[in-house]
This record gives structure tokens, sequence and C-alpha cells, in this order.
């Protein structure tokens, strides 16, 4: 008797698109008999036939066994679905060969470059970080089944890197739900990579998830663990340096979201500061800009975040951001004194700021909810020979 006819037939059929029949079947080892008899629910394929059969189409499991209708050929959505499709297994056929983990190191590192540098990083981001996700994920499934150990490294270590690039614009493109899972696969990565390095990279970008959902207790509590494990951890010295001060600095932030002030300027002076001396703000490493500068920068955000608007604007003046090799870094000045500027109710003196960075970041200034809110608080407070301008400033904003 025959099958009751299942959504998956249908589906494969759907996904196989203009691929011919024959040539699918020979590549999953069945007969285009059988692929033909499956399409059509005359027959149930077993597990790991499915578990080929979306391989070769590039899809995950759950699209072939899911009960909805399957998706109309026309591409919907923003680039942030275009990742989490990617991220959920949507790529190329299995068959596919791999792009080398040499062209995927270039690839990550130019997309990781144009993130901390560019002033439309956004619009780059969207138009490269699609294809990017699903070529690594692609290169990953093959090297976890090849024989090639270093080639395996290799990949895992783009991938690490990516995904932390990934957290990054997630997060900033309001997709924290995707942010922890691409923070989860860096972490995945640089595990099986055994590369200490990325393992604390990869925790440093997971506690800026849990700050993002604003968990800042939960991720005080994992960077000092993981400030513990780069302390004995192989690494060169100015890694290890760069690294427990980058996650004592997510502890900081942890400490100033719950306006513990005290402890928050505590653990920068006494643990986060002196690891920066020892890193010289070009190194860059882990991707965290981690450096003397990025400590003036926490000391200017506390002071600010508690009040202390002459304070904050004092240690301004003695920043230099020349040094810093992330433009989002001096785009995260610009704004703390464009903040401070808002608290002391000197709307002139904010709008000037706010126009400074929408000359460097325009994106940046046009997503940034706290940017928006800032340049919505000049349009109300500013005089006549100011407002025009700052109205001008929100219309290109999208704010009005």
């Amino acid at each position: 008797m025959a099958a009751a006819n299942p959504p998956v037939g249908g589906r494969i059929r759907h996904y196989r698109g203009g691929r011919r029949q024959d040539a699918v079947a020979g590549l999953v080892g069945i007969s285009p008999d059988y692929l033909s008899q499956i399409e059509r629910g005359l027959k149930v394929p077993s597990l790991p036939i499915l578990y080929a059969l979306a391989q070769e189409l590039g899809v995950p499991v759950a699209a072939l066994l899911s009960d909805q209708p399957p998706p109309e050929e026309k591409v919907v959505g923003s680039p942030e679905a275009a990742v989490g499709r990617a991220l959920l297994g949507h790529g190329p056929a299995y068959s596919t060969a791999p792009v080398t983990a040499g062209v995927l190191r270039r690839r990550v590192e130019a997309a990781w470059h144009s993130w901390q540098t560019s002033g439309d990083r956004f619009s780059t981001a969207a138009a490269t970080l699609p294809e990017l996700v699903s070529d690594v994920e692609h290169a990953l499934r093959a090297a976890r089944t090849g024989s090639d150990a270093g080639d395996r490294r290799a990949v895992l270590r783009a991938a690490a890197d990516l995904y932390c690039l990934l957290r990054s614009y997630l997060r900033r493109t309001g997709r924290v739900d995707l942010a922890a899972l691409a923070a989860d696969r860096a972490m995945r990565a640089a595990e099986d990579a055994d590369d200490p390095l990325r393992m604390a990279t990869a925790q440093w970008n997971l506690g800026h998830v849990l700050l993002a959902a604003n968990q800042p207790a939960e991720a005080e509590e994992l960077a000092l663990r993981a400030a513990e494990r780069v302390a004995s951890a192989r690494m060169p010295e100015v890694e290890r340096k760069a690294m427990d001060g980058a996650l004592q600095l997510v502890a900081v932030l942890g400490a100033a979201r719950r306006r513990r002030w005290a402890q928050a300027r505590e653990r920068l002076v006494q643990h986060a500061a002196p690891a920066a001396r020892a890193v010289p703000d070009v190194t860059n490493i882990g991707w965290t800009v981690f450096g003397p500068t990025n400590i003036a920068l926490h000391a200017l955000s506390i002071e600010r975040e508690a009040g202390e608007t002459c304070e904050a604007l004092h240690r301004a003046d003695a920043i230099d951001t020349g040094p810093l090799v992330s433009l989002e870094r001096e785009f995260t000045f610009g704004l703390e004194v464009a903040a401070c500027h808002s608290q002391r109710r000197d709307a002139a003196a904010a709008l000037l700021t706010l126009l400074g960075l929408e000359a460097i970041a325009p994106e940046d200034l046009a997503r940034n909810p706290f940017a928006r809110r800032l340049v919505l608080t000049v349009v109300r407070r500013a005089r006549a020979t100011h407002a025009r301008q700052a109205e001008q400033l929100a219309v290109r904003m999208g704010l009005v």
C-alpha cells in the first residue's frame, strides 16, 4: 500500500528547484526512481537519506520536515534574516566545492576591517555577510569530515572570527537572539580549534550579548570567570594581557549597568588599566580594540552615566582618539561627549558634536537608539538659530 502523502516529498521537490532529479539522486546515493517516489509521496525516506538530501539541497533538515507550505521562490526579508537563514543551515549544496581556508581567512579579515573602519559598515555588512556565513558553514561541514587536521583548524579559526563579527553586527541591528546564537557558534568553533585566544574572545562576545539582553550581573560573572581562565591559558603575554583587560571591561560595564559606580571605577583602575599599559592601542587583539584609549573611554562613560557630567567632559578633553584603529570607538567617544552636552542642556554643543558624528559614521548615527534619542532631545531644546539644523538632521536620520 502506498504511504500517506507526507509534506516532505513536496518540500524536497521545491528545494530541488531546477536541478535534475537524477543528478541530486546520484549525489545523495539513491536511484532517480527512488527520489521520484519520495517526491510523489509514495516512499518515506529514512533519516540518513533525509539528512543527506537536506545537505545536498542546502537546507536544514527542519525545512524538509515542517508541516508548513514551503516558502515562495522570491527572497523576502532583511539582511539580518538572510544572515539568520545562513546560520540555520541554508547554503550551498553539499557537493559544491568548499572555499579554502586561506580565502575564507582573507574574506573574514576584510569584513572585520570594514566593520571597524567604514562609515557605511552596515550597508557593506548587509551585502557581504549572508554569502560569507554560508561559505563558512559549508567549509566547516566539509572540514569536519575531512582528514586534514591543519585545514580543519584553519577553517575553525576563520569561523570563530566570523561569528564574533556576526555577534557585533546582529546586536547592533536589534537581533539579540541571533547575536546569542552567533556568540555560541564562536565559542564552539574556538573550542574545536583548541585556540585559547579565540576562546577568550568568544567569552568576551558572549558577555556583550548578555549586556545587550539586560543581564549585567550574568555578564559580569561570566567575564570574571573567563578572565581567571585566561590567566593560566597558553598564549603570548601581550594576548593574555589584552584579553584579561577586555574581559575586565565587560565586568566594569556590568557593574555600571547596575549603578554600582564605585565598584566599576575600582575594577577599571585596579584590573583593566594595568593590563592596558602592556597593550598598545594599535594591536587590536581579538578585534576587541583593547588598549589605553579604550580604558579612558570607559572611564568617561562611567562618569557620564553616574551623572558626573563635568568630570566626564574633563576626562573627554584628555582623550586622543587618533591611535584608535576603530571608527566605531571614535563614534562611541563622540556620542558620549554629545550626551554630556545634552545632560548640561547645551543643545548647541550637542548638535555640533552630532553633526560631526554624521560626517564620519552616518549609518551608526541613524541606527543607534541612544543617538536617535539624543537628536530628538536636541530638536526639542534647540533655540531658533540651531532648531532648523537639528530638524534637518532628524529628517536625514529618518526620525521625522
